[in-house]
């Protein structure tokens, strides 16, 4: 079940081909003894001071595509488990632990927080069920069963061996080959619904998008951990790697796209431009738990596409507003090769009237988060931007007469766009501007010193330089600051150095 392309975008069958024993009366028809057992089971009540202790564990309003793996993670925090049987038509499981201690613990723990699947309650109690036995004749569906068992039960192994320290409430995740934006929504999200989620914190660290997040238990975080480490957000990327933060507790000071208290919604931003309409729509949107994405680019578990949309809450078009801006050296080519490391910028028109701000079309709305993501309140010659969502549609062309001064261009045709291509391999390296830059389209002849000289006459100073060891048309180079790399990339990218080659720039997340 770990082999899954998307985020619980798991799929089971209908049972897994275990039946309840003993069932004296219905040996020979597995059906009535299935339907015997479901509806002995369900008259039980919930009240556990009542029930007698077996390792048998029923769970019953599952939603019906929950599957075998879902089930058996809920068990896990408590112990192995052993067996699992999924009758979807009754909206009912059972899972069997390796003892009745296990299941004990379980059936209290649950008695006192609520369970969930997929964000259903679900209600926990000991089946009057001894066991479950393996039906043969059902060997398919069993399989797939025993499948999730043992793969849930590598997994529970792996987390006991753990190098950062055993289970605790908060979780550190770190998110891995980050094609689209992962933000906080997004997380909330995901997490949301393994158990409530009290606080989260993002940062971004050696160049990678990282996260705490504290729930309220160890039993919840564990089953978070389980379940999530190692599935992809997106499609074949944005993948989670989970483990146990040495902190106990989260102490958040604001609530904004950074950070968010949620048993606190009062706490400031921190912030007083993030007081604009659309980043207090989205605060307002937070508590909600559900999302869809729309768009295009990718595919996400709970829906198609790479441009998160929150029920009612205006998302990030294709259009970006960027203020701020160094009047006397910004130019459309400039904001063409920055903003083009993470899309292809269509249209780019620095405004008439007011020389500081600009507005940058993007091919895709998921390309404009993402260059809103990684470069709003980027130092770009000398001064701090801000980057927002523009309420254009679209970035018009000067009408002929119209004074422009060359303010606006139109990219469409370029043969610079890193992006063009359905499914990019340049998808694969975006990473936020850093002081080290990966250079491209190297020719082979060419040497170290003359590649550093072009970019030392071009006003730049280089701290590092190196080669990629298997391949000599690559190469990273390391500038004295994140700003200066900036300038370098926007200088150099696309500079001739032969006849046939001219260089490609990107921001690297490795360091020299």
């Amino acid at each position: 079940m770990r082999g899954s392309d998307e985020l619980l975008s798991q799929s089971g069958g209908v049972s897994n081909g275990a039946v309840m024993s003993p069932q004296p009366n219905h040996a020979d028809n597995n059906n009535d003894a299935k339907k015997a057992c479901v509806d002995l089971d369900s008259q039980v009540k919930l009240d556990t001071k009542n029930q007698k202790p077996s390792k048998v564990i029923h769970i019953r309003n599952i939603p019906n595509e929950v599957t075998e793996a879902e089930i058996i993670h809920l068990g896990i925090p408590f112990g192995r488990v052993t067996n699992v049987l999924v009758l979807k038509g009754k909206n009912q499981a059972f899972l069997e632990m390796a003892d009745e201690v296990a299941a004990a613990q379980m059936v209290t723990y649950f008695t006192t927080c609520v369970a969930q699947l997929r964000g259903r309650a679900v209600y926990v109690q000991f089946s009057t069920h001894k066991e479950l036995k393996t039906d043969q004749t059902h060997s398919n569906a069993n399989a797939s069963a025993q499948a999730a068992l043992q793969a849930a039960q590598a997994l529970a192994a792996g987390a006991t061996n753990e190098t950062q320290g055993g289970p605790n409430t908060v979780l550190r995740v770190i998110i891995e080959h980050m094609v689209y934006p992962v933000t906080l929504e997004v997380l909330y999200s995901i997490f949301s619904r393994y158990g409530k989620v009290l606080k989260i914190v993002t940062f971004t660290k050696n160049n990678t998008f990282q996260a705490l997040i504290q729930y309220p238990d160890v039993v919840t975080a564990q089953a978070a951990k389980l379940s999530l480490d190692g599935q992809n957000i997106y499609n074949g990327c944005c993948t989670l790697r989970i483990e146990y933060s040495k902190l106990n507790s989260l102490n958040v000071k604001y609530n904004n796209d950074k950070s968010r208290d949620y048993t606190n919604p009062n706490l400031p931003t921190g912030d007083p431009s993030l007081d604009s309409a659309l980043a207090l729509t989205v605060a307002a949107a937070m508590p909600l738990a559900g999302f869809s994405l729309a768009g295009s680019g990718a595919n996400n578990a709970l829906g198609a596409g790479a441009g998160l949309r929150l029920p009612g809450v205006q998302t990030t078009g294709s259009v970006l507003l960027i203020s701020n801006l160094n009047e006397e050296m910004v130019t459309p080519d400039a904001l063409f090769t920055l903003f083009g490391v993470y899309g292809d910028v269509i249209r780019v028109k620095i405004l008439f009237n007011k020389k500081d701000s600009a507005l940058v079309q993007m091919a895709e709305n998921h390309q404009a988060h993402l260059a809103m993501t990684h470069m709003d309140k980027l130092n770009v010659f000398g001064k701090q931007i801000r980057v927002m969502p523009s309420k254009h549609q679209s970035v018009q062309l000067p009408k002929e007469g119209q004074p422009d001064a060359g303010l606006t261009k139109d990219y469409t045709n370029s043969s610079l766009h890193r992006f063009k291509k359905p499914g990019s391999k340049n998808y694969q390296n975006i990473y936020p501007p850093s002081a080290t830059l990966h250079l491209s389209n190297i020719p082979q002849q060419m040497t170290e010193e003359t590649i550093k000289d072009a970019f030392t006459n071009a006003g730049f100073t280089v701290k590092a330089f190196k080669f990629f060891p298997k391949d000599r048309k690559m190469a990273l180079i390391q500038m004295q600051s994140i700003e200066d790399a900036v300038m370098a990339l926007i200088k150099m990218h696309n500079y001739q150095l032969s006849e046939s080659n001219h260089l490609r720039v990107s921001f690297s997340k490795s360091t020299i």
